[in-house]
């Protein structure tokens, strides 16, 4: 008897302590994986605090959840956006603009682009001391704020010349761009610009880490562009697969610092089939967590070029319905993490704030719950 007492008590005893570890998740413990459906609305640090303040509440008045924002110039107005972001309850996920000439010596001059497309520093003069220092800055500001970061991406497109000044832009558009690096103008250049890209995401973890709020944030490598090698031909401007470039930055390590890839996704106007087909083959990379890393969209959009009022979106709509769908089933698999739409109101043609209110289009592309895009 006594020993059936003593057993009951010990079992007792052991559920108690499993129970106490079933429900408190230990310290920095990550969230589970969570789908996040939002919205592009970058560079608000080039506008008024009432202008921040008016969009990102027409944002979230509209339901919309998540947010994908920029750590820009000039940094405090980056960070007054933030603030009112994080008060209204938005999601955000920050992009830290590489371009910012404050992380670069004195002396680094950007990469021309004749006039075509602006000048862009060359992500192999990034110093990583100076990066560090000005990013700490910043975050611990935002930490002193209170404010939680949900997604970090460090850079932009940094798989295409118009973001990485070590690719090339040609002083005359026409000829054959490269389909691989090894037909990089300037291949050493090039791969010191990705040791140092790896050393910044490092950079970045470890920042993130120090802070209070934000030290679980997910971490997502830079939103690779989707531009082909025919528009880089009449462009004349260099670029790479998304896919060969992540095996770039695989090969140095970036998998054990990212939670994610991210990639930009602008189809066109295609038949239901032609997108799907479209979105399979961009995210061929993208693997559920144990098997790689799964993708976040940080950029996807479909033009509408009518832009009088009202809103004529139907076409529109039924191609970003055929979007969504795949975005589903690769969410489904756990290949995929995120959608956040271009635009909300700065690019005329993809914008989806249209008249005074959130188009259709701008309604399939952003809405949440099952059977949201069906």
């Amino acid at each position: 008897m006594k020993a059936a007492v003593r057993m009951r008590a010990i079992l007792a005893c052991a559920l108690a302590v499993f129970w106490a570890f079933a429900q408190v998740p230990p310290a920095g413990s990550r969230d589970l994986p969570t789908d996040r459906i939002g919205v592009n609305r970058v560079n608000l640090a080039w506008l008024s605090r009432a202008d921040q303040e008016r969009i990102l509440k027409e944002i979230a008045a509209s339901g919309i959840t998540h947010v994908r924002l920029s750590l820009s110039m000039p940094v405090d107005r980056s960070i007054d956006a933030l603030e009112i972001a994080d008060r209204l309850g938005l999601k955000v996920l920050l992009e830290i603009q590489l371009g910012n000439k404050d992380y670069y010596p004195p002396g680094a001059r950007p990469r021309t682009g004749f006039g075509r497309i602006w000048d862009v520093q060359r992500l192999s003069d990034l110093d990583l001391d100076l990066y560090r220092s000005r990013l700490r800055s910043a975050l611990r500001r935002i930490d002193g704020m209170g404010i939680r970061i949900d997604a970090v991406e460090p850079g932009n497109e940094i798989n295409y010349s118009a973001y990485n000044g070590d690719l090339v832009v040609y002083e005359k558009p026409g000829r054959r761009t490269p389909r691989n690096v090894s037909e990089v103008a300037d291949r050493t250049a090039f791969g010191r610009g990705l040791d140092a890209y790896v050393g910044a995401v490092g950079i970045t973890r470890e920042e993130l880490r120090a802070t209070v709020h934000s030290r679980d944030a997910l971490l997502i490598s830079a939103g690779l562009s989707d531009v082909g090698t025919g528009e880089a031909d009449s462009r004349g401007m260099e670029r790479l697969d998304p896919g060969e470039f992540i095996s770039l930055l695989r090969e140095r390590g970036i998998d054990a610092l990212v939670d994610g890839y991210g990639i930009h996704l602008y189809p066109g106007r295609k038949d239901d089939a032609a997108l799907t087909r479209y979105v399979r083959k961009l995210l061929n990379f993208c693997r559920p967590e144990g098997e790689g890393k799964p993708c976040w969209v940080t950029e996807w959009g479909i033009a509408n070029t009518a832009l009088s009022c009202p809103v004529d979106d139907r076409q529109r709509e039924v191609a970003v319905r055929a979007v969504r769908r795949s975005f589903e089933e690769l969410m489904d698999e756990g290949r995929l993490r995120a959608a956040l739409y271009y635009d909300w109101d700065t690019q005329p043609v993809y914008s989806v704030w249209r008249c005074g209110a959130l188009s259709p289009a701008g309604v399939a592309a952003t809405k949440t719950g099952n059977g949201d895009a069906r």
